[in-house]
């Protein structure tokens, strides 16, 4: 409807008199950014202007204009003193063994980690043959595709057009899954279903591309020539590869991602597609398909990816100047957590003051041994609001100052009814705690008894309480039973933490009857 009202539009124009037609500004930005690529960029818009393609030209405004944010990035392996460090991860023959070859040399030289190198701005190098390639196959996927002719010029432009998918470096990836995937039209049941449609492209994909964990530390983001050659890769490849083999024939697929799981460590990217009725309908790339797929942990925070500049990003409402923490700077992130779970907006009054040159603050959830950042708000008067975000997750505020997470108020449980509740230690009050285990188990009693407990016979543990920051409560060797610690302040969050971990044992509460309670 969209797209007739636009040449409606167009027709009216024409008809009374077409004003002078003024560039969009987002465009003449980038174009001035370009350098000696502009001529690249300005082709592509002429191209369309002496054909009188209308539509297409804006839909090479739309990738323009959108053109700033996106580039292919490449990193390097330094160690703390930013020195290069020789070590490819694929020089192993699976996960298990890269990460003792990667454990080795970090007990040789310390922590080792990638760090931006190089970043090719699409602006820079992108060329008009590629551009025009791409919009002309895009325009061909959305009118011959009978799954694709309902979509909106909007819903075309953020899901069927752009040329990339993520960080990864520019390939000519449409032609080829053209070509891969002609004979899908005339295998539908139900040939105006974009559910079915993905689901024969995704099993097809799954049938030569599997997830290798290798590739959590591979540097960049793979093309569709290193996909093809490699076969396998990390979630991000999984989801772009979907993203390429889908768009390229009208299917609209994005991809959507958690920062951070709120009930455990590491984070998530997957894909979601638009069924009939424009709902949203999860699916993993070389994995699941649509209908299928279940997420595996609890969101606090779902964003997704988009082409387009979304200006209620962060990236686009703070000033430049202020720093951002990692998954938040970016300007082509768009908030969907309500498409996934309950959401609640909470009001948190902070304790601590804003630090110099800091206009926001952060609700951040416990990830892998550490508080991390999963949304914003504006600091006013001490307090702050924090829009959608998921219930049955516990919290803290926080600042971003200097590169780090800096606790800003009371760490607080966004209970399933959205009540919060804040979690603060009575250090006038002490308890004795059985404790279990150090993350969440299946129980069961045991023949003595005793609840049965998760722990090695030996190892010590040392158990902690959130005050702001972790304070130890004590230490303990474990037996054969649970580990019992005494005058332990009443009211907090807990951590249970074994020597030597690597920081994956999760947070709890303790319930009236003494139990453990998983966050």
């Amino acid at each position: 409807m969209k797209y007739i009202n636009f040449l409606l539009f167009i027709f009216v124009l024409t008809a009374c008199g077409t004003p002078e037609f003024k560039q969009p500004e987002d465009v003449t930005a980038v174009l001035e950014l370009a350098g000696d690529n502009r001529a690249e960029l300005e082709k592509v818009i002429q191209h369309y202007k002496d054909n009188g393609e209308v539509i297409k030209e804006e839909a090479a405004y739309f990738l323009i204009g959108n053109m700033e944010g996106h580039s292919y990035i490449k990193y390097l392996l330094v160690d703390t003193a930013g020195k290069e460090v020789d070590f490819d991860v694929l020089n192993y023959p699976d996960y298990k063994h890269m990460v003792a070859g990667w454990d080795s040399v970090e007990s040789k030289i310390g922590d080792i980690h990638n760090k931006v190198d190089t970043i090719i701005k699409d602006y820079s190098v992108i060329t008009a043959d590629y551009l025009i390639e791409n919009i002309y196959l895009a325009f061909e996927a959305w009118n011959n595709n009978p799954w694709a002719k309902r979509l909106s010029f909007d819903q075309f432009c953020e899901y069927v057009l752009p040329y990339r998918g993520s960080s990864e470096p520019l390939d000519e990836w449409r032609a080829y899954f053209v070509n891969q995937f002609s004979w899908v039209k005339d295998s539908l049941t139900d040939p105006t279903d974009p559910l079915e449609a993905a689901t024969i492209i995704n099993n097809s994909i799954k049938s030569w591309f599997r997830f290798d964990p290798i590739y959590y530390r591979h540097p960049t983001d793979q093309g569709i020539m290193e996909m093809l050659e490699s076969k396998a890769g990390r979630c991000e490849d999984m989801t772009n590869l979907a993203i390429f083999a889908m768009r390229a024939n009208g299917v609209p697929v994005m991809s959507d991602f958690t920062p951070y799981w709120a009930n455990s460590g590491n984070n998530h990217a997957w894909n979601a597609t638009l069924n009939k009725k424009d709902s949203v309908i999860i699916f993993m790339g070389g994995e699941s398909n649509p209908g299928e797929y279940k997420l595996g942990g609890k969101l606090a925070k779902v964003y997704r990816k988009t082409f387009a500049v979304q200006q209620n990003s962060l990236a686009e409402r703070k000033d430049k100047w202020e720093k951002a923490p990692p998954y938040l700077k970016s300007s082509n992130i768009k908030d969907v957590t309500s498409d996934y779970v309950q959401v609640k907006r909470v009001k948190i009054k902070l304790n601590e003051e804003l630090p110099d040159s800091t206009k926001y603050a952060y609700i951040c959830v416990f990830n892998s041994g550490e508080w991390k950042a999963i949304d914003f708000g504006r600091v006013y008067s001490q307090k702050v609001s924090f829009r959608e975000v998921g219930m049955g997750v516990a919290y803290i505020p926080a600042f971003y100052y200097d590169g780090s997470i800096i606790p800003a108020g009371n760490a607080f449980v966004l209970t399933d009814s959205g009540k919060v509740e804040y979690k603060r230690p009575d250090l006038e009050k002490m308890v004795t705690l059985k404790l279990v285990s150090t993350t969440r188990k299946v129980t069961k009693d045991a023949t003595d008894t005793f609840e049965e407990a998760f722990f090695e016979n030996g190892q010590s543990y040392t158990l902690y309480y959130w005050n702001n920051k972790w304070v130890e409560a004590g230490k303990k060797k474990a037996g054969n039973g649970p580990i019992v610690f005494n005058s332990v302040p009443t009211g907090a969050i807990y951590w249970l933490v074994a020597d030597n971990s690597r920081k994956e044992e999760r947070i709890f509460t303790m319930d009236e009857n003494g139990k453990q309670v998983w966050w």
